[in-house]
């Protein structure tokens, strides 16, 4: 594994610009009904097999690779991506078989199992915290919003993947993963590096 210094990451986040892209609502139990904690799965860190699931469609469209689904930006892989993780990087995810809406091929739900606390809030473009006037106590102190998004590579141990402590809307990946993506021709994720 390269030095700390020269490893690269990034963020995979959906490429919103391929043309008649699909997207997906929060996922459900497979008869529809609603999870009781649909955030789980972007908590970073290892949750129990919440069992079969139903991934419906937003807005029907070309099939992907890389999907978010609903309120927590819980990623959803075909089998070809998903087996990249499970090669990869199978320390630090989950992956749970899941039903998308209208498709017989499977896919599957990623759990990040790792948090980092890593960002540079000095090299961020731009880092603003909860103040006790938002109105949600539980939260002050913590990142509300972050824009231009750096690490601190130094802080990164041996994690592939992983979400960043406190702005778990984020995906980190290593370089040499997001290159395995990369020859598996991918569509639908979006590589931006921090």
């Amino acid at each position: 594994m390269p030095d700390a210094k020269e490893q690269r990451f990034f963020n995979l986040d959906i490429d919103v610009y391929v043309p008649g892209r699909w997207y997906f609502k929060t996922p459900t139990q497979l008869d529809g009904q609603r999870l009781e904690d649909p955030w789980v799965f972007t908590l970073g860190e290892p949750i129990p097999d919440p069992g079969p699931l139903l991934i419906p469609l937003s807005r029907p469209g070309s099939p992907l690779d890389f999907t978010s689904a609903g309120v927590g930006f819980t990623p959803i892989l075909s089998a070809r991506t998903a087996e990249v993780f499970r090669a990869q990087a199978s320390r630090d995810v989950q992956l749970f078989p899941v039903q998308v809406e209208g498709q017989h091929e499977p896919y599957f739900l990623l759990v990040a199992t790792r948090t980092v606390r890593c960002v540079d809030e000095v090299a961020s473009e731009e880092v603003q915290f909860w103040r006790p006037e938002d109105g949600q106590p539980e939260k002050v102190g913590g990142y509300r919003y972050i824009a231009g998004l750096r690490i601190d590579k130094a802080r990164v141990a041996d994690e592939r993947v992983f979400r960043p402590w406190g702005f778990r809307s984020a995906l980190i990946i290593d370089g040499e993963l997001k290159a395995a993506l990369e020859q598996t021709g991918i569509v639908g994720g979006l590589f931006v590096e921090v």
